[in-house]
């Protein structure tokens, strides 16, 4: 083939490849990383092909020597390096579906940098290249932008949206500055404006202080690099202003005139507050990094095991913060993300990307290889990328830009005229072996490690659906055909079924063939156990195991010998995830659980007041241990901790209906309960939302209560759900108006 259509070729799988930020393909298992990382995964590959073809067959097309190109493949190769010297293996090398950053995934990005290098040569290239990342950009923002959407719109995150639009804004005022007249420039400035809304609509304190970060570097650059003296003092002195202004009105003194009479100001100020729960949590997470840094402080835990660290060192009063989102598998910080998970080693080569990138910056710039405003565009929009990564970590769509960013650095560094010219050439035998050599190995690559993966992931969907509508067993059933291709990344299916197994209520027990039934739990446990050899150390998936070996405890509860086994394996895989992550209390409930089935009440209640005691503002163990209280009729200690449930907040978790009925009797013969007796009934409605009674009876309390707007919706909700009551309901309504 000719050098011209590699050329094309490469540049139009590039330009495909950017397709993947729109995938979102419900069919799949966690549809909006895997539906993108699959079909990225792909083009790439089947672009790596000609790649190679042209680089062997034309020499003048292959990348010069460049120190970023060593950076990128140093990193790349630790990455690879510290998945063999982990903990874990399968998740370092080749991740998990809910992330697809494993090693596998990281080093396409490799190779879609050595493609571009390659392929875009001139400005022209890369005018074509940025303005098709622009529009595609648009379409994200007004996506997200649109009413009938998430505000994190093809991209299923708000952090990996608000981090896209940092490029992307960046992107368009890069090809602003390249351009002569104001005229054209002019025209970039809506995109600009339209990306830097959509990502303060992503409300990511993360992005709001890297992109903050970034406008005053390029202020301050402008005051030290312009050479009009009016330009310099008026930028420094905004930059100035700006960061006075900012640290007073937004970290200093939130609560002023400008954050009490605007409601964007007041956003800002909260999302960069450092009492923040979410900036709390992460410094938990990272604390915990730094504990275990001694331990491994070479090469790390492993790339991608940061979920072994945080563990570790979990902190029960990380409860105190949030109580969702409390199992994190990065420290979200990508510096010491890496040095965690890389140790120095991996923290290293990845600053040396950055030392690179400076280098041919700072000497392009010196060399007039760079304008200033693309010097200062460029360098403002590396210090916004890196900052925003102190709060996040790099996800696909921020790979993808990044590759895209030295890339255009080592184009503008080495010129326009590296291609040295050559005559095209028939089709010859070094050609001819690289196509097939690299086609066959891209095709068995591609074979095993993204089509098999998209069956499996397809079938696990259909797993889910065939579960919600046939049952269980029907549901197994396709969990052998999804699981049957045995890939690596089975982790996450396996995971599914075993949360399936763990919410049954007596659909194995019942099924009329006891001998499917048995095949079904055999096939679970099996899988459960298949995770476990993994790590032996992921709390996650001992707890879960264990969860699995309690069900199977439950449906052998006739055969002595089974039961006994099961009972016993239950409590040794309990035992690992506790020891894997020791104050992590909802672990100690399900311990307690494999007491109660197995009869060991004085275990059951000394496991449930342990998990009480390591953070007794966790309401969840208060009302863990009440009902464990009156499972074994003692009602007097039953009451006293539901008080503590309740008073918590922990009216939230109780149910079901037939639970809370008798809480609320008992709590309403005194009035000194009133606000437990309104708790549990706004639980009620909430497990039982058609349920009238509830709703009357909830209406008056919010009377009680002078809660009037609340009580109208409640009787409105009551004379809905029964008509007998409608027009009761309605005079009540009216009298409530009233007051």
């Amino acid at each position: 083939m000719t050098q011209k259509l590699y050329k094309y070729i490469l540049q139009g799988g590039v330009y495909l490849s950017l397709i993947s930020v729109f995938l979102v393909n419900k069919n799949l298992l966690f549809p909006f990383i895997t539906s993108k990382q699959l079909f990225f995964n792909v083009v790439i590959e089947i672009l790596f092909v000609f790649w190679v073809a042209l680089i062997v067959k034309y020499p003048n097309w292959r990348p010069k020597k460049n120190y970023i190109t060593y950076g990128l493949g140093a990193f790349f190769s630790a990455v690879v390096i510290t998945s063999f010297t982990g903990v874990d293996f399968n998740l370092s090398f080749w991740g998990d579906v809910e992330r697809m950053l494993g090693a596998f995934h990281l080093l396409h990005f490799f190779a879609f940098y050595m493609i571009i290098i390659t392929a875009f040569r001139t400005w022209d290239d890369w005018k074509v290249f940025l303005h098709i990342y622009i529009i595609f950009a648009v379409f994200v923002a007004f996506q997200g932008l649109s009413g009938n959407n998430h505000v994190y719109s093809t991209l299923g995150n708000t952090a990996y949206a608000a981090a896209f639009h940092i490029f992307s804004a960046y992107f368009a005022i890069l090809l602003m500055v390249r351009e002569k007249t104001w005229t054209i420039r002019s025209m970039y400035i809506p995109a600009v404006l339209l990306f830097v809304y959509h990502m303060i609509k992503t409300s990511v304190a993360g992005a709001y202080g890297g992109f903050a970060m970034g406008l005053l570097v390029m202020l301050f650059l402008y005051g030290v690099l312009y050479k009009d003296k009016r330009v310099k003092i008026a930028t420094v002195s905004t930059a100035i202003f700006l960061i006075i202004f900012g640290s007073y009105f937004f970290l200093i003194n939130k609560d002023n005139v400008i954050t009490r009479n605007n409601k964007f100001a007041a956003r800002v100020a909260n999302e960069l507050s450092l009492e923040k729960n979410t900036f709390q949590t992460r410094l938990i997470s990272w604390r915990a990094a730094f504990k275990d840094l001694p331990s491994h402080p070479i090469m790390g835990t492993g790339y991608g095991n940061f979920a072994i660290t945080f563990d570790k060192y979990f902190d029960a009063h990380f409860y105190d913060e949030t109580r969702n989102e409390t199992y994190f598998d990065r420290a979200h910080n990508n510096l010491i993300d890496i040095l965690s998970n890389m140790g120095i080693f991996g923290l290293l080569t990845y600053l040396s990307i950055f030392v690179a990138f400076g280098y041919y910056l700072v000497l392009g710039y010196k060399n007039d290889k760079f304008s200033t405003h693309e010097f200062i565009v460029i360098v403002s929009l590396t210090t916004a990328y890196f900052v925003q990564n102190l709060a996040v970590f790099d996800a696909m769509v921020t790979y993808m830009a990044f590759m895209m960013l030295l890339a255009y650095v080592y184009y503008r560094y080495q010129g326009e005229d590296e291609l040295e010219p050559s005559k095209d050439e028939e089709m010859n035998n070094n050609e001819i072996f690289a196509l097939a050599g690299a086609g066959i190995i891209m095709a068995l690559i591609l074979f095993q490690y993204s089509y098999l993966p998209y069956k499996m992931l397809t079938l696990t969907i259909d797993a889910q659906r065939v579960n919600s509508s046939e049952g269980l067993m029907a549901a197994v059933d396709k969990y052998r055909e999804a699981l049957s291709y045995d890939t690596v990344l089975d982790r996450d299916s396996r995971t599914s079924l075993m949360r399936l197994l763990i919410s049954d209520r007596g659909q194995l027990e019942s099924h009329k063939n006891r001998e499917e039934a048995i095949a079904a739990l055999d096939f679970i446990i099996e899988q459960a156990e298949r995770n476990i050899e993994y790590n032996k150390e992921d709390s996650m998936n001992q707890m879960l195991l264990a969860q699995a070996y309690n069900k199977a405890a439950s449906f052998y509860r006739n055969d002595n010998s089974k039961y006994d086994y099961y009972i016993m394996a239950a409590i040794e895989a309990i035992d690992k995830s506790i020891a894997a992550s020791p104050q992590r209390v909802p672990i100690y409930f399900q311990k307690a659980q494999i007491y109660i089935t197995s009869g060991q009440k004085d275990k059951a209640i000394e496991t449930l007041e342990y998990a009480y005691s390591l953070n007794e503002n966790y309401y969840d163990s208060a009302c863990s241990l009440s009902k464990a209280y009156f499972f074994y009729q003692d009602s007097d200690k039953g009451y006293e901790y539901m008080d503590i449930c309740i008073d918590k907040g922990g009216a939230t978790l109780l149910g079901p209906g037939d639970y809370i009925r008798p809480l609320i009797a008992h709590y309403a013969s005194d009035e000194s309960n009133f606000d437990r007796v309104l708790s549990l009934y706004e639980r009620l409605v909430k497990i039982e939302p058609k349920n009238a009674q509830a709703w009357s009876s909830l209406a008056k309390l919010y009377e009680v209560d002078g809660s009037i707007d609340k009580a109208i919706n409640a009787a409105t909700e009551a004379g809905k759900n029964d008509p007998k009551l409608k027009e009761y309901a309605d005079q009540y309504i009216e009298e409530l108006k009233q007051k």
